[in-house]
């Protein structure tokens, strides 16, 4: 389910002190019940190789496909090369603290031991903070672990910010927004809901 923006920007979380230049583009509830301290958990299960709907994976391999035509993908246009990490203006606390896990595999681009896709920046016991770059934007996808406000149980929520990279960048949000929408994130939500569900089973 998709949240007002006020759900994540009113939280007190640690990422607002780091991404003050990044625009907050969608907010998502999660369909993930749990206790207070399933996040790492949910973190796990975001990093492994999962199984996506089909056309959610069509989509990434189109996507994947015009990167490569275009050049959007290059090494030089990502975290580091382009882009400066977000780790570089972490406070000591969160530099010292363990960072997490990568996220290698993305929908049509699976590469457990290739290099990271979305680069994770801290990890705490209620927050995660992954980065990608490429020459289009630099995006950040953020899970919060929060309470419920139907009961005393807990889920997760996604935040996504983004910094598009001029005139291109901006273009680029634009076009894929109603891909976005209309099929990405609900098929996504579904599929993760699901492993969810058959992880707390197992």
């Amino acid at each position: 389910m998709r949240l007002p923006k006020t759900a994540h920007s009113a939280r007190p979380w640690r990422v607002h002190a780091v991404t003050e230049d990044f625009e907050l583009e969608d907010v998502w509830a999660l369909p993930t019940p749990g206790g207070p301290d399933d996040l790492a958990r949910l973190v796990q299960q975001f990093t492994s190789p999962r199984g996506d709907p089909f056309v959610v994976r069509v989509l990434f391999v189109l996507r994947w496909q015009l990167g490569k035509l275009f050049g959007w993908d290059r090494p030089d246009s990502g975290v580091g090369e382009r882009v400066r990490s977000l780790r570089e203006r972490l406070p000591p606390d969160l530099l010292a603290a363990p960072r997490g896990p990568d996220l290698r595999a993305v929908p049509g681009r699976e590469a457990a031991d290739g290099p990271a896709i979305f680069s994770s920046v801290y990890q705490t016991h209620d927050e995660w903070l992954a980065e990608f770059a490429n020459k289009t934007v630099h995006s950040l996808m953020h899970i919060g672990w929060v309470p419920d406000d139907w009961g005393d149980g807990y889920h997760a929520q996604m935040a996504v910010l983004v910094k598009p990279n001029g005139w291109l960048g901006k273009a680029y949000m634009a076009a894929i927004k109603p891909f976005r929408y209309a099929l990405v994130y609900p098929l996504l939500l579904r599929s993760i809901g699901r492993q969810w569900g058959m992880q707390a089973a197992g």
